[in-house]
């Protein structure tokens, strides 16, 4: 895996983000500070295990990308393969979002009008709305 620059406590998830996942798996618990940056050290350290672990599987496969098949064997060999199945799901819908990504961008080209032209078109529309 590639080494930071900086220190490893500098890798860590947003604790925004760790803070809206708590209030929506738990809307109705109130949870201590102490025991939310516990989950944040948690979720981090999981991060690092199975990310050092699915390298350690790209780099004997002689790979240079970690790919989800690599992340599903190290979730295998680590002993979360109960997470899996779960792990499957979640990565087809992050496909089918990217595919919708790409049609939308495709159909944006295909229309045969610059991009500069388009946003000068928002820009009025944006100044019609103001008024």
């Amino acid at each position: 895996m590639a080494s930071s620059s900086g220190n490893d406590d500098d890798l860590t998830i947003p604790r925004a983000a760790i803070n809206k996942m708590i209030k929506e798996t738990l809307p109705n618990v109130r949870v201590a500070n102490d025991a939310r940056e516990l989950v944040v050290n948690c979720c981090t350290e999981f991060i690092h295990l199975i990310s050092s672990e699915a390298n350690e599987i790209c780099n004997k496969s002689e790979k240079k990308t970690i790919s989800p098949e690599h992340v599903i064997q190290a979730l295998e060999s680590l002993g979360f393969g109960s997470y899996i199945s779960e792990v499957k799901e979640v990565l087809q819908e992050c496909k089918t979002v990217a595919l919708k990504r790409r049609k939308a961008s495709s159909r944006l080209e295909n229309l045969g009008i610059p991009e500069e032209e388009l946003l000068r078109q928002q820009q009025e529309l944006f100044a019609k709305v103001r008024e």
